[in-house]
């Protein structure tokens, strides 16, 4: 039977290492790597954006984040990798891990970005909140 891997990923530096990683270790896995992507429209509230543009930023966000998943998918299928695309909106933290509960994920991948384990710990990073929150493995890179 195939491994469901949940693999959330932004436009980060950390997430570029990550999808390295995927690579340099790919005979590990083994089913397909879902790529996630997760919209924080939060972000949208903090920068005083009138109700008429939202509605673009929004789409404009969406695109960015399919060419954004779209590349690394390129580089994860000419590796020999299976994967699948997903785009959602929400928290990310909250929402990559409900994703994994609730859909019986096996493993999620995750980047570390490094800033230290006390910036990790005070300001809760989604790796930082999956460890703590997922039911399946989480494999860090």
């Amino acid at each position: 039977m195939d491994d469901k891997i949940l693999v959330p990923l932004n436009g980060s530096s950390t997430a570029i290492r990550t999808v390295q990683g995927i690579i340099r270790e790919k005979s590990r896995f083994f089913g397909i790597l879902t790529l996630l992507h997760v919209i924080d429209e939060e972000k949208f509230s903090y920068r005083m954006i009138p109700d008429f543009q939202v509605e673009m930023i929004r789409e404009n966000a969406r695109k960015s984040a399919k060419h954004l998943l779209e590349e690394h998918q390129e580089s994860l299928q000419r590796a020999g990798l299976r994967t699948e695309i997903r785009i959602v909106s929400g928290s990310p933290r909250q929402v990559a891990c409900r994703i994994a509960n609730d859909e019986n994920f096996s493993l999620v991948i995750l980047g570390r970005r490094g800033a230290g384990e006390i910036r990790d710990v005070l300001f809760g990073t989604l790796t930082n909140y999956a460890l703590h929150n997922v039911r399946c493995a989480v494999m860090l890179f």
